[in-house]
């Protein structure tokens, strides 16, 4: 099954209308919850001498809670960033109802986020994107197994670069950390529907920057051993992150309240936090952008680290919409300027470069916790709007992914996938139809220079064609394997995430 000039073009057509929409859905969505945020921050400052005022939000919240939990109980899949449910859903192993999906995220995250919960906007905005891609596919027809998961990978794309304006960033995530695949087909329909959509984010925001932090010097190469420290310091807290969120949900379940409801502890608590720090609520951008300004102590500091910290595995591990990756880059920022505090103190670094580590130590965050190097450096990069910072971003990112993987550490969203409740009579339903596998072959893989007859590839599947660059080759028996080459194989759509795995296995060398 291949595709011809015709199919690319309509597809990538396709891609631009997802982008399009999901533009205005998700700028929608990003403009509420700040809007949201602002009227709640001015709320809890007043509820500081009115009591009746304070009665009134505890009421409000056991509201939303209760609305909240409702809209979960409906639809479970709209839980948390909704990220490892498009992971799923690409995988072939979740099939969703998209209008469901998109009412309800939308509504149910600007609800839990609004208020100030340590939540990020980016991961609701990923699936909502992707139920945008769904329903375009559905509605035009268009819902044949490959061409629907080019267009929710489309729309989950677009739904991160209009979150924040970050447009290459928004394509190589899709590529890097929810498709886990390099095809061509999919970087240039997500690449279309990530600029379609940050064309609309940059008419109703503005050209600015999401995160300019301020900075006046690049970090010389002589401080460059700096990012070797830092970015060990990040992979053991990356680690630390990990283990953290995945292991929210067994403690919310010691409150013995239903799941769907558990959204009400870290509700009622972001009252007396509000009322207390109005200016470290919300998601975290205002603090990134601010940071270097506060001037504040060191212990003040680590306190706001540990506030943050604490309070964003509360309000994720609730199972209420909203995502991690906001908060993971605000953690980040938090860890840089500590770091750069400490070793001002200590007389190894000047305090002017404080803005800098600000910047590298976001990058180098996300990349060990998701384990996407290049959407971290890249999204920084777009997030701040400067070019200067590549090196430095590269080696610290790379540092600190590298120490993640050696203590054994998952991408947190494929590590969040593996614990939904797969639909087994969902795989069961799609089993007779045909689906689409695509592989690419690595340098090194156990696979490169060997004959297709000698390769034991599983029974459930057919290799239809391979292409080598632009090149489509008719498998046959003598057909020699190479590296750089990209399988195309038919599978069962409901065997697709398990033969994904064999085929991941053998290609690897993984016996």
């Amino acid at each position: 099954m291949s595709f011809t000039d015709n199919e690319k073009l309509r597809l990538t057509l396709e891609g631009v209308l997802v982008g399009i929409v999901s533009g205005i859905i998700v700028s929608m969505f990003r403009w509420s919850i700040a809007h949201s945020l602002k009227i709640f921050q001015g709320l809890y400052i007043a509820a500081r001498s009115n009591i009746l005022l304070v009665v009134g939000l505890i009421l409000l919240m056991i509201i939303v809670a209760i609305f909240v939990g409702y809209l979960l109980k409906k639809e479970p899949n709209i839980s948390g960033s909704g990220i490892p449910q498009v992971e799923a859903q690409l995988g072939g192993e979740m099939q969703m109802n998209w209008w469901s999906i998109l009412w309800r995220k939308f509504v149910g995250g600007i609800m839990s986020i609004g208020p100030g919960l340590f939540l990020g906007r980016e991961g609701p905005s990923i699936q909502l994107g992707a139920a945008v891609g769904q329903g375009v596919g559905e509605l035009t027809h268009d819902n044949k197994g490959v061409n629907q998961r080019v267009l929710i990978a489309s729309g989950a794309a677009a739904g991160l670069s209009a979150a924040f304006s970050a447009p290459i960033a928004g394509a190589m995530f899709v590529l890097e950390e929810v498709y886990h695949n390099f095809s061509p087909l999919v970087w240039i329909t997500a690449l279309a529907s990530s600029v379609s959509a940050n064309l609309i984010a940059l008419y109703i925001f503005g050209l600015q920057p999401v995160l300019q932090v301020p900075y006046r010097y690049s970090l010389p190469v002589k401080y460059y051993w700096h990012l070797i420290v830092l970015g060990i310091i990040l992979g053991l807290m990356g680690r630390l992150y990990q283990i953290a969120t995945l292991s929210m949900p067994s403690i919310y379940n010691l409150t013995r309240l239903p799941r769907y409801i558990q959204g009400i502890i870290p509700l009622l608590m972001i009252i007396p936090l509000g009322m207390m720090f109005p200016q470290f609520i919300g998601g975290g951008n205002e603090i990134i952008v601010n940071l270097a300004q506060y001037k504040i102590s060191l212990l003040l500091m680590l306190g706001l680290f540990i506030l943050r910290f604490v309070f964003s595995m509360m309000s994720y591990g609730s199972g209420l919409p909203g995502g991690i990756f906001l908060p993971i880059l605000n953690l980040g920022a938090i860890i840089g300027a500590i770091y750069a505090i400490v070793m001002n103190q200590l007389g190894l670094l000047p305090i002017n470069f404080e803005s800098n580590l600000i910047i590298f130590a976001m990058a180098g965050y996300f990349a060990c916790i998701g384990k996407a190097p290049f959407t971290a450096i890249i999204l920084v990069t777009e997030m701040v709007g400067s070019l200067k910072h590549l090196m430095p971003l590269a080696v610290l990112s790379l540092v600190a992914y590298i120490v993640v993987d050696l203590l054994n550490g998952a991408p947190i969203y494929e590590a969040l996938k593996e614990r939904l409740n797969i639909n087994s009579d969902f795989l069961n339903r799609v089993s007779k139809f045909n689906d689409r596998l695509e592989l690419p072959i690595y340098e090194g893989s156990s696979i490169d220079g060997k004959y297709i007859r000698d390769i034991p590839f599983p029974k459930e599947i057919l290799v239809v064609a391979i292409y080598r660059g632009e090149r489509q080759l008719i498998p046959r028996g003598d057909t020699l394997i190479k590296a750089g080459d990209r399988l195309i194989c038919m599978v069962n759509a409901g065997q697709r995430a398990k033969v994904f795995r064999k085929l991941k296995d053998l290609i690897d060398g993984i016996d």
